[in-house]
C-alpha cells in the first residue's frame, strides 16, 4: 500500500487545502480543532511536510467553532481563513519559507461563514455567511491584508458557495 502524501494529527479533521501561488508551500485548514496546517510540498515526491500548525482562533476564545475555508491571497502574502461559531475571518501574513504569523480576526457581520471568496485582484473579499442570509464584503488592504467592512451586503437565503469571475462573456 502506498504512503499517504501526509497524515493530519489526529482528530483534525482536514477539509479544505490551498497552494500558494509558488506552488511550494500548500495550507490546511482543520474542521474539528479549528486549526490551520501550513505545509511544504515536494513535487518531485508528491508528498507534503509540516512547518507549522496554529490556531484558526483567537486567543482565549473558548466557545464552539468548526472551520471551514482557506484561501491565500493572488499575491500570495496572505492566508484567510473562516470560522463557524466564531463567526470570523482569520488573516495571517505568509512568511518567507511558508510559515504563519496572526494578523487579524474580523467579524464576519453574519452566522456561519461557510465559504468566502476573493476577487482576481485581491482587493476585495466576499463572505457567504449561512445562517444569517447574507454575503458581505470586505476591502483588502494590500499592505497589511486586513479587511475592512465596506458596507456593502446582500441577502440571499443560505448562500454557501461564492466565485467571483473576471469575465462573464468568455
Amino acid at each position: 500500500m502506498p504512503e499517504p502524501a501526509f497524515t493530519a494529527q489526529p482528530g483534525a479533521g482536514p477539509r479544505h487545502l490551498t497552494f500558494s501561488p509558488n506552488g511550494r508551500q500548500a495550507y490546511l485548514i482543520n474542521e474539528l480543532n479549528s486549526t490551520i496546517t501550513a505545509l511544504s510540498y515536494d513535487a518531485a515526491a508528491g508528498r507534503f511536510s509540516e512547518l507549522q500548525t496554529l490556531s484558526a482562533l483567537p486567543a482565549g476564545y473558548e466557545g464552539p467553532n468548526s472551520c471551514a475555508d482557506i484561501h491565500v491571497s493572488p499575491n500570495g502574502r496572505f492566508l484567510y481563513a473562516s470560522n463557524r461559531g466564531h463567526n470570523s475571518i482569520a488573516v495571517f501574513a505568509i512568511e518567507a519559507g511558508g510559515k504563519l504569523t496572526p494578523v487579524q480576526d474580523v467579524d464576519t457581520q453574519g452566522k456561519t461563514p461557510r465559504n468566502f471568496t476573493l476577487d482576481p485582484s485581491g482587493r476585495l473579499l466576499l463572505v457567504a455567511n449561512q445562517n444569517s442570509n447574507s454575503i458581505v464584503t470586505f476591502r483588502v488592504d494590500a499592505q497589511t491584508g486586513q479587511l475592512t467592512p465596506t458596507g456593502q451586503t446582500a441577502e440571499v437565503p443560505s448562500p454557501m458557495f461564492l466565485q467571483v469571475v473576471e469575465d462573464f462573456t468568455r
